[in-house]
């Protein structure tokens, strides 16, 4: 796995840097400022994003990974962050982040973490060799979810939705007869406590890469998926 560092603190980078190439993870690079990542995972095309997303630049690590994001969609971001309030939570989840790691760093939760990501793009590696099937549940306005693949399609051409996304939307097929309390999806969705901004912040996400009735709210209890 290609891993792409961009901290502008001299000794934590080095300590990632140290870590992972002990583990034989590939650094392909250490960078300091969000402009020079955006022109190296161009470049370079990395597996995995390691930002840091208060860099001391003009270009923030939040912005720098939503702009690596929309170049490379497949690219995992991890966050890095000192900062654990609500506000770095919706920019997680606004930059369409795999994870966030506190600092100061830990082995054990940044090696787990990326054994998460590589999980995770080995099973993308499998789907994109398997043909769409029959196993699908067709939904509002044309949309339909493979169960299998864990996509969403149009006209058979591919929805481009970030981790957090298909989660959510695949939680709320597997009860597609029924209306999923607030609680309930943020424990399901979210690995940390967060809120209903944050929920609501990924929902407007995706309503506005599809349609408004793809998930329809029921009278703020809890949200459900709209069915054809």
């Amino acid at each position: 796995m290609r891993i792409l560092i961009v901290e502008d603190e001299v000794i934590p980078a080095n300590y990632l840097k140290k870590i992972l190439e002990l583990e034989g993870y590939k650094i392909i690079a250490v960078v300091r400022k969000g402009a020079e990542a955006i022109s190296i995972a161009k470049q370079e095309n990395p597996d995995v994003v390691l930002m840091d997303i208060m860099l001391k630049d003009q270009i923030s690590g939040a912005e720098a990974a939503t702009q690596i994001h929309l170049l490379l969609p497949h690219v995992m971001i991890i966050f890095l962050t000192a900062y654990s309030d609500q506000e770095m939570i919706d920019f997680a989840v606004e930059s369409d982040a795999f994870a966030y790691l506190l600092k100061p760093y830990r082995d054990k939760e940044i090696l787990a973490t990326l054994e998460l990501a590589k999980a995770k793009l080995s099973g993308k590696n499998k789907i994109e060799e398997v043909k769409i099937e029959s196993s699908t549940i067709r939904l509002a306005d044309g949309y339909i979810y493979d169960t299998k693949l864990q996509r969403l399609f149009l006209e058979d051409k591919e929805i481009n939705l970030g981790f957090k996304a298909l989660k959510l939307i695949q939680l709320l097929c597997k009860s597609k007869h029924i209306t999923l309390e607030i609680d309930m999806i943020l424990k399901e969705i979210w690995d940390i406590p967060t809120s209903g901004q944050t929920l609501r912040s990924l929902i407007h996400r995706i309503r506005t890469a599809t349609t408004p009735n793809l998930i329809q709210n029921t009278n703020k209890f809890g949200y459900r998926i709209g069915l054809k």
